[in-house]
């Protein structure tokens, strides 16, 4: 059953809670730095509904980002609320072909942080140097850089390159993480960016490294799980960066 919950969003509660935490998430992200200008963009799946999605409204900043601004297409990129902002035309084309051909990649994030850029133009990409990167040992996946992405046949190739991996890392670009929950793509990506982070800044001594072995990282991909103590991967993480950027504005919440 239909509730207008907001002017011009008529949706179900299911939909307006994807909503809302999709604003959270642009929201957090923004808090972290890993905002682009307007640029850059975080899909969500619209629950119950085939071939819906959520995504940024092309001109807003993050921090402009609301439950009812999101704007709601379909698979075709053709909007299904009565949204006055356009979507970016490479957001749609990248994302649309990972959520039409992937039914686990509910969620799709997508940035520019200075970490990931550089080190997805690295020859060797992310290295085994630290807790974060261990996380990701043999669990990325790579694809060279073909110009922004806006041309439908180039998804063909980002999805044969991914394959079974989870994480895309752009060559000379930027990563794109998937995850079947928004609570885990937001871990996923915030593991990277620590990654990322501190890969660099140890490059940045111009010392040797010391790459972990890889049955160090083995046992270390196992004992993981035993992280989020039988909670939902991720949820804890977002729901405590809730709290905190609502303390400094609620507004995405409308």
């Amino acid at each position: 059953m239909a509730t207008q919950l907001r002017p011009n969003v008529e949706c179900s509660e299911a939909e307006w809670h994807a909503r809302q935490e999709l604003a959270a998430c642009y929201r957090i992200y923004d808090h972290l730095g890993w905002s682009e200008s307007i640029y850059n963009h975080i899909s969500l799946k619209v629950p119950d509904e085939e071939g819906a999605f959520l995504i940024n409204p092309f001109g807003l900043l993050y921090s402009e980002v609301t439950a009812s601004n999101l704007v709601k297409i379909d698979i075709d990129g053709n909007t299904l609320d009565r949204s006055p902002y356009p979507v970016n035309k490479a957001g749609f084309t990248q994302h649309a072909y990972f959520h039409r051909h992937l039914p686990w990649a509910h969620a799709i994030s997508h940035v520019h942080t200075t970490e990931t850029m550089a080190v997805c133009s690295l020859e060797e990409g992310l290295m085994p140097v630290n807790f974060y990167a261990c996380n990701f040992v043999n669990q990325l996946a790579y694809h060279d850089f073909e110009g922004v992405t806006v041309r439908a046949e180039e998804g063909e190739r980002l999805l044969a390159n991914l394959g079974d991996k989870r994480i895309l890392m752009l060559r000379n670009h930027g990563p794109v993480v998937l995850a079947p929950t928004l609570h885990l793509m937001f871990l996923m990506q915030w593991s990277l960016q620590r990654a990322c982070e501190i890969q660099m800044a140890t490059l940045s001594m111009g010392q040797p490294v010391i790459r972990v072995r890889d049955d160090i990282v083995a046992v270390h991909q196992r004992d993981l799980g035993q992280v989020n103590a039988g909670g939902a991967p991720g949820a804890a993480d977002f729901a405590a960066w809730t709290r905190r950027i609502d303390k400094i504005d609620r507004s995405w919440r409308d």
